[in-house]
């Protein structure tokens, strides 16, 4: 069988299915994230993740089910240890997390590192508690503008984010910061996952709102991974949005920033006129950042929606060996308690124009599945984890 010239793999962020067999040792029993947004809008209206199968995968008010799906679908069980952006990511491209990294939720982080990091910046910080970003501006922004001082908060996630009006301190200091921040933070008992620039504008408290200069200072991955395969043997892998951040530009060829879910599908759906020959990987991070985290399961399921208006757009472009792969890192259930990820499976929706027996492969082992079908598709080394399930995938 020839192979795809292109793959596309879209990650959802945080659109998760529910039942993952380990919820509950996340605190997570019951949570769904689909399917409380389909029953907080009572029934979503997504004809074309629909048509290729999304139905199958649950029982999502609104989504039905189909007999003859056009597209191959699957159930992806995470088996690395945690439920961050970096950890689905990783285990997509073959990295099996065992050791969780570092949080700070209960506790902020330790003054040890506050007064370092204090020291090295010249400036003083607030916070220091797990906040959602948007409860933490109006926490402490007025007070920003009358000190300058770094406004320094954390979540469930492994994660030191810094928070800085670009009216107050430049973009330029916020990152200089953000890679002090994460030389300190390398230390094995401070060790987290990312540090995040967070830059923000606003005057007054409920005006506060965060830009889309956002920046991501990740740990670098700890092994070979199917981007560096790609790369070493001269395909283009095109990161979109965070990926580049994910993976620290490791086996990336071309990075493309992006500031919203429908300018990510727009940069896609660019790419999709040109001419490629390998992966083009993008996050698409407002279904978490905008609405998982702020419990906002409306205007989640209303960004699911536009999404699947805009992969409509997507499918009309994509060539006779191009193959589309929807996909999720992790769950965020917008009406489960707290305000941070949940512990979820999540779908596989994969779509290409000659599909000759499209079908639901029920639940597959590991996320790593993806990263395997890209690897033996293109004839590079699978470096970790995961099985191809390329041979099912039957076609012209």
């Amino acid at each position: 069988m020839k192979p795809y010239k292109r793959i596309f793999v879209i990650v959802c962020d945080s659109m998760g299915i529910g039942n993952a067999e380990d919820a509950e040792r996340f605190g997570d029993k019951g949570a769904n994230t689909i399917g409380h947004i389909c029953e907080a809008k009572g029934g979503l209206h997504v004809s074309n993740m629909e048509g290729l199968g999304l139905g199958n995968l649950g029982d999502f008010k609104g989504i039905h089910p189909h007999n003859c799906q056009l597209g191959t679908t699957a159930t992806l069980k995470e088996v690395s240890n945690g439920k961050d952006t970096m950890t689905g990511h990783w285990e997509m491209m073959g990295l099996k997390v065992e050791k969780p990294f570092k949080t700070f939720t209960e506790t902020g982080f330790p003054q040890e590192f506050i007064s370092l990091f204090e020291e090295k910046t010249g400036r003083k910080c607030v916070g220091n508690y797990a906040e959602s970003g948007t409860v933490i501006l109006d926490d402490w922004g007025e007070h920003q503008i009358e000190t300058g001082d770094w406004i320094v908060y954390t979540s469930a996630d492994s994660v030191f984010q810094i928070a800085a009006n670009e009216d107050i301190i430049p973009l330029e200091e916020l990152y200089k910061a953000c890679e002090i921040a994460r030389e300190l933070l390398m230390r094995d008992e401070w060790k987290v996952g990312r540090v995040i620039a967070r830059p923000f504008v606003g005057k007054k408290k409920g005006e506060f709102k965060r830009t889309s200069n956002r920046h991501d200072y990740a740990l670098e991955p700890f092994g070979k991974t199917v981007l560096d395969s790609l790369k070493e043997n001269g395909f283009d892998v095109y990161g979109v949005g965070k990926i580049p951040d994910i993976f620290v530009n490791k086996g990336i060829t071309k990075g493309i920033h992006t500031v919203s879910n429908e300018d990510g599908m727009n940069k896609i759906i660019e790419l999709a006129k040109q001419q490629q020959n390998g992966l083009i990987f993008v996050n698409l991070v407002d279904f978490d950042a905008v609405y998982g985290h702020r419990r906002n399961a409306i205007g989640y399921g209303d960004a699911i929606e536009a999404f699947d208006k805009q992969l409509q757009e997507l499918m009309g472009y994509i060539n006779d060996d191009d193959l589309i792969m929807i996909t999720a890192d992790h769950g965020n259930d917008p009406t489960w308690t707290g305000t941070d990820h949940t512990r979820e499976h999540v779908p596989l929706i994969m779509y290409a124009k000659n599909l000759t027996n499209p079908r639901n492969l029920g639940l597959l082992e590991s996320y790593g599945v993806i990263g395997a079908t890209i690897a033996e598709n293109f004839g590079v080394e699978n470096p970790g984890i995961g099985t191809s399930i390329l041979n099912q995938l039957e076609r012209d």
